[in-house]
């Protein structure tokens, strides 16, 4: 029997990573972590309505689902409890469903805000690690849903100034799951661990976290983990957990939301009083140093992590209450910038050929890849509710994370 448990396993582990699937989706804003969706996974004409394929009710939050061997995993709240399901991904019908006590007292300014989770699961070797907004890691086995084990932040988070609680998405570097946790009261921590016990690698003390999600970079040959603190941009080894370099991101707010952008030569970062900058990572004779290459203090990122290509990046500033944008990454000079009123945010994805904005209003603008002017040549109301998560695009259509729901979408005509 033991034996049998172990083949199970084994095969198990192979089926959520085998590559095959085209469609796994298995952490933030993708595979790469960059927001770039395969084009196997688009339609060949961009239709002008979807069809619902199936819905399934899965609690609040805005936490971005992910997807791995045939199944779509969500991370919810049904107040006090954080929740996560496992649906099929051809019928929509739940495989498992596992709730966990997680009360959290919300910032009494965040009143318009759910409590979460915000955290996108990450989903490595048949396993599922989520990270509800109170600081609890879990690691759940993606086959069953049965707890591999649990590690509880929540004495280290504090909202009396962190007014949404955990927010980063965990990532996989050198075979070590990383977080990061923490508050302004309590000083912040990012940890490496092991995916199949929890146990630390190392971890590195700091101030609070942001809310952004760490990207890992290479930079004069180093392999880094580069994310936002509540105060500050930070570079870390990532076989170790050494500090290689840190500039100042002050927000009076500590709204440092968006997610670094490497474009292989410069580190985009962006806020909403900071405006967009770029730096530059490099090693000289007395250590590591990021210099600020050019400000663009006019484009202001707030909540939507932008996408690179081709020498240009494509994002929403919240000016205007929300302009798409194109800026020049070498300059940060803006090559276009629509009227506004495209929204509060907009999870924004790269295909070959589109970019592809889903506001919060839930309206999915396709738009020709193009650093001369705003094509748009696709609007497609996805969502009659909310549409807070980043989206998956899967053979024939979409998954979607509105409010309260979690829903597959086809492409009608």
């Amino acid at each position: 029997m033991a034996i049998m448990r172990v083949i199970i396993g084994i095969l198990l582990t192979c089926w959520l990573a085998t590559p095959a699937w085209a469609q796994d989706w298995t952490q933030w804003r993708g595979p790469s972590r960059d927001g770039v969706v395969a084009s196997n996974a688009l339609p060949v004409t961009w239709p002008t309505t979807v069809a619902p394929a199936w819905r399934v009710d899965i609690g609040e939050g805005y936490a971005s689902p992910v997807i791995a061997g045939g199944r779509v995993f969500a991370h919810s709240r049904r107040d006090p409890d954080e929740v996560v399901t496992a649906v099929d991904l051809e019928s929509g019908k739940v495989l498992w469903q596992k709730t966990y006590a997680a009360p959290f007292a919300k910032n009494q300014y965040a009143v318009q805000m759910a409590k979460g989770p915000n955290s996108t699961p990450l989903v490595v070797g048949g396993l599922v690690f989520t990270l509800g907004t109170s600081g609890v890691l879990s690691a759940w086995q993606a086959g069953d849903g049965t707890l591999a084990w649990r590690n509880d932040y929540s004495s280290m988070i504090d909202t009396s100034k962190l007014f949404c609680g955990t927010a980063m998405s965990p990532v996989l570097e050198g075979g070590a799951v990383i977080v990061q946790v923490g508050s302004d009261v309590h000083g912040g921590r990012i940890l490496a661990l092991d995916p199949k016990s929890g146990k630390e690698r190392w971890s590195w003390k700091g101030p609070g976290p942001g809310y952004a999600s760490p990207v890992i970079i290479t930079a004069a040959g180093s392999r880094q983990l580069v994310t936002l603190t509540n105060r500050s941009i930070v570079g870390l080894d990532v076989s170790s957990g050494a500090e290689q370099w840190s500039a100042d991101f002050t927000d009076e707010f500590h709204e440092n939301i968006i997610s670094p952008l490497w474009t292989g030569t410069h580190l985009i970062v962006s806020g909403v009083r900071q405006g967009t900058q770029a730096y530059s990572i490099d090693k000289t004779d007395k250590g590591w140093r990021a210099t600020q290459a050019w400000k663009n203090a006019e484009v202001t990122m707030y909540m939507s992590a932008p996408v690179l290509s081709e020498g240009t990046i494509y994002g929403i500033s919240n000016k205007r209450k929300g302009q798409f944008v194109a800026l020049d990454a070498n300059t940060g000079k803006v090559q276009w910038a629509t009227e506004g009123r495209e929204g509060e945010h907009s999870s924004i994805l790269l295909t070959p050929a589109h970019v592809l904005f889903l506001t919060n209003g839930g309206d999915l603008v396709v738009a020709r890849k193009d650093a001369t002017r705003f094509a748009e040549e696709r609007r497609i109301e996805v969502a009659a509710g909310e549409t807070w998560a980043v989206p998956i695009f899967i053979p024939g259509g979409l998954i979607v994370r509105e409010a309260g729901a979690l829903t597959r979408l086809k492409w009608a005509n």
